[in-house]
């Protein structure tokens, strides 16, 4: 005789799924746990920090008791500010691909970057391994390395099978000219298009900036008017049109595009980055080991 069971998944934590079974004679309780890993890709352009974030963010969030691991992506890094726990250098050999392909640097950087994509299986099941709920994916240093190659978009999808986002950074001393400013508003609209991942916006090296210069920057991202001003006061009313428009533009598509200031030297941001984040891959449900 057959018996009606009806199999209801009750939230324990994110990690977890508590299962309670339900028959005409009993009702069974019992968890299970279930593997779920969070990907967070850092980009910007070159010399933005993305390194020193990385290493930084990743000693706050294990001083914060998060099970975290951070994955160097970048084959052409010759020295990193911390010791990545999974490497691209051990998948793809930037020298191999020079010596095989009669590559100058530049070309078998652009080969590699295919070739990580090639090996994502191998890399995820390196970080799916290590048993951590988010992994921090440092990109390369060339931004076009990653978010404009076909690669790019393929390894950000195909890192994990749960939330991914992408952290996107502002280099603060470059962005005090608006006109900076703008362009980096374009390379990050740019990135997003690219990518489809949900994006936050961090405006790095704040230390290296006044106080005054970082609430310029900041003013410049909440009303888009002191931008305007700014790039008509610095190029005159006729050069700063096309900045201008471009700046309209963006601010149409309806990204919000208004940086955390951050400093990684001084850890100073990671609270607002580390809320941002939680609310984006988790719903705001902090993740405890």
């Amino acid at each position: 005789m057959s018996v009606e069971r009806e199999v209801t998944l009750l939230p324990l934590r994110k990690s977890h799924v508590q299962i309670r079974l339900n028959s005409k004679s009993q009702v069974s309780l019992f968890s299970i746990e279930v593997s779920i890993l969070y990907a967070v890709f850092v980009v910007g352009m070159a010399g933005s920090g993305k390194s020193v974030f990385t290493g930084n963010f990743l000693d706050w969030l294990r001083m914060s008791d998060q099970n975290v691991v951070s994955l160097n992506l970048d084959p052409g890094a010759v020295a990193l500010p911390y010791n990545p726990d999974v490497d691209v250098r051990e998948y793809v050999d930037l020298d191999a691909i020079m010596e095989e392909y009669q590559l100058g640097p530049n070309g078998a950087l652009l080969m590699a970057a295919d070739l990580v994509g090639d090996r994502i299986e191998e890399i995820k099941e390196s970080v799916e391994g290590s048993g951590a709920d988010i992994v921090l994916v440092d990109t390369p240093g060339q931004i076009e390395l990653f978010a404009f190659r076909e690669s790019g978009p393929y390894i950000s999808h195909a890192m994990t099978d749960d939330s991914s986002a992408v952290v996107y950074l502002f280099d603060a001393p470059f962005c005090r000219s608006p006109l900076n400013y703008v362009s980096n508003m374009f390379m990050a609209a740019a990135v997003y298009n690219r990518l489809l991942q949900p994006q936050i916006y961090l405006l790095t090296k704040t230390d290296l900036v006044t106080s005054d210069e970082l609430d310029q920057m900041v003013g410049w991202s909440e009303e888009i008017e002191q931008l305007e001003h700014a790039l008509e006061v610095r190029l005159g009313k006729a050069a700063s049109l096309i900045s201008r428009d471009l700046a309209q533009a963006i601010t149409r598509t309806g990204l919000n595009f208004e940086p955390i200031p951050v400093s990684a030297k001084e850890k100073t941001g990671f609270v607002e980055v580390n809320a941002e984040l939680t609310r984006i891959l988790t719903g705001g449900e902090e993740l405890k080991p």
